[in-house]
């Protein structure tokens, strides 16, 4: 389904990024690895066969790195088809309370994330337009829809952090802009908000999540990696500026 179409991942090393790498290559497609994460990236790389998989060490708060990971890219493969943003970056703080919210912290979270990935779009955008074809797909969260269940980190030492809500949020609606503001260009725009991913949660945690979906729960990264596909292939040529929400319908039921 993806025959020979280049996608670059932000991201690419962590648990969602390499599930959706190992996808596109098991579909045909060549995959840039893009990350911080060098061992794992690399690691990566070898998994999936130096003929189908380029690891890059992307900063995406930088302009430079990302340029570098863009041009890297189209000289190893010979153009770039899609770019998936997943890059997560974040301060010391991450994880704090509302109340214990600092400043600097604070700032840096919003830039890193949301900055980030309006950076990232810039660049990739730029690189698309040369080619009058391109396809962008952002990953955002349920946290971005919704608010969040406060009652199901009752008894844990998790928390939804507000400014996790606010970057979501912010990237969604990037989408959106994005997705009218490239119209005529042949580039596409999308979104896709995902519920909990399976990380190594407290099973209390888990167990108060579950009440609250449809059938299973928290997801896991395979999960998610058929939605990713169906916005890479030509199947979806015409869907652009759209969110689409992938968590077992979380916002639908209520907490028993």
């Amino acid at each position: 389904m993806l025959s020979n179409k280049v996608v670059l991942i932000t991201g690419a090393a962590g648990l969602l990024g390499s599930a959706i790498a190992r996808m596109v290559v098991d579909n045909g497609g060549n995959v840039i690895i893009g990350d911080i994460l060098v061992n794992k990236g690399k690691e990566l790389e070898n998994e999936l066969g130096s003929n189908k998989a380029l690891f890059i060490n992307i900063d995406t708060l930088s302009i430079d790195s990302i340029n570098n990971a863009i041009s890297d890219g189209v000289n190893y493969f010979g153009k770039i088809d899609a770019a998936i943003h997943w890059a997560y970056p974040k301060s010391k703080q991450w994880g704090a309370k509302f109340e214990n919210l600092k400043a600097e912290y604070l700032s840096e979270d919003l830039f890193g994330h949301l900055g980030g990935a309006i950076l990232f779009s810039q660049r990739i955008i730029e690189e698309f337009r040369k080619n009058k074809s391109g396809n962008l797909i952002h990953i955002s969260s349920i946290q971005g829809v919704s608010t969040p269940k406060f009652e199901h980190y009752d008894g844990t030492n998790m928390v939804s952090p507000i400014e996790y809500s606010a970057i979501k949020s912010g990237i969604i609606s990037v989408t959106r802009y994005l997705a009218k503001y490239c119209k005529g260009n042949g580039i596409r725009v999308n979104c896709i908000s995902l519920g909990g991913i399976l990380d190594r949660q407290p099973q209390s945690f888990l167990n108060k999540y579950r009440e609250s979906c449809n059938e299973k729960g928290m997801l896991d990264a395979e999960d998610i990696v058929g939605t990713v596909l169906f916005l890479l292939n030509d199947h979806s040529k015409y869907v652009t500026g759209q969110n689409i929400i992938v968590d077992d319908g979380l916002p639908l039921w209520k907490t028993k």
